[in-house]
């Protein structure tokens, strides 16, 4: 392996999973944050990091309820945001927790762009993971091929997960994502369908609002792993976009059993947490 910055800094890092897709709004960031808090639950003992490189829209600080920290310089570099406390298991960096207003642009070239990254990989103090899940913007271009460019002393533990919604304008855009992971040699765990179907809150009748069973047709067409389909869950929606920790819970009987890691309990009791630990059961087995 050759010795650079990043791949010194990175280690101790098991598995770097990389989220893919070639069309906006299909919910990258939604399926990232599900993904990396199924993982943080799949064992008591397991370290999960994200790192958010959607730099002109950074939503992952919001989605895990730290939305407005800040990042701490140390002796060993940045230190990451803990999304679980004191448990410091789930680490989170994003461009997001830089800017000093939220409301603020990046309007940055490539160049600077690709700075940032390097600057993710081989400043921030990661420490020991099991899981390294990166959020990536639309399409297949500068961000993209930052992380292929400064990860590839450690390509043999890289992977990726590639996002689809089920209609047809979103499988020619994600076929792209498919084009780009061959070009590049990044292997492909599997293809998840977000918002498949909407399941009615009153009735549980499910109504495909976005027709359905396009990603699964992808995935057969080119031979890969099809992880499931996740309809649009109401409760899920509602826990990803409140502003802090103190939001995201789902009330419940007994309140003082929650632990301080609320947005976790919280998630369990979601129908998709339910979908999605079938999906990272499969993704830690081909792992």
């Amino acid at each position: 392996m050759e010795d650079t910055p990043i791949s010194r800094r990175l280690k101790s890092v098991k598995n770097i999973i990389i989220v893919l897709s070639g069309k906006g709004g299909v919910g990258k960031s939604s399926v990232t944050t599900q993904l990396a808090l199924s993982l943080y639950a799949s064992s008591p003992a397991a370290r999960v990091g994200i790192l958010d490189v959607d730099l002109t829209g950074p939503s992952i600080p919001r989605m895990l309820g730290v939305d407005g920290h800040g990042v701490h310089q140390s002796t060993d570099g940045w230190v990451p945001v803990y999304a679980d406390g004191s448990q410091a298991r789930l680490a989170c960096m994003s461009v997001g927790f830089l800017l000093k207003n939220k409301g603020d642009s990046v309007v940055w070239r490539g160049p600077k762009k690709n700075g940032m990254i390097r600057q993710f990989l081989s400043d921030v103090r990661w420490g020991e993971l099991d899981y390294l899940v990166i959020d990536t913007p639309p399409g297949t271009s500068d961000e993209h091929l930052s992380l292929m460019e400064h990860l590839a002393p450690i390509h043999s533990r890289l992977s990726s997960v590639i996002v689809t919604t089920p209609q047809a304008v979103a499988l020619v855009d994600v076929m792209k994502c498919v084009s780009f992971t061959r070009t590049v040699n990044l292997p492909v765990l599997g293809v998840i369908e977000n918002m498949s179907g909407y399941v009615c809150p009153c009735c549980g009748e499910i109504s495909n609002v976005f027709s359905t069973g396009g990603g699964e047709s992808i995935a057969k067409r080119e031979n890969m792993p099809f992880l499931g389909s996740l309809p649009i869950d109401t409760e899920l929606v509602t826990l990803l976009d409140a502003s802090d920790q103190e939001e995201k819970t789902i009330p419940v009987t007994n309140a003082d059993a929650l632990p301080s890691f609320k947005l976790m309990e919280s998630y369990k009791r979601t129908a998709s947490s339910k979908i999605f630990e079938g999906m990272a059961g499969m993704i830690i087995e081909k792992l």
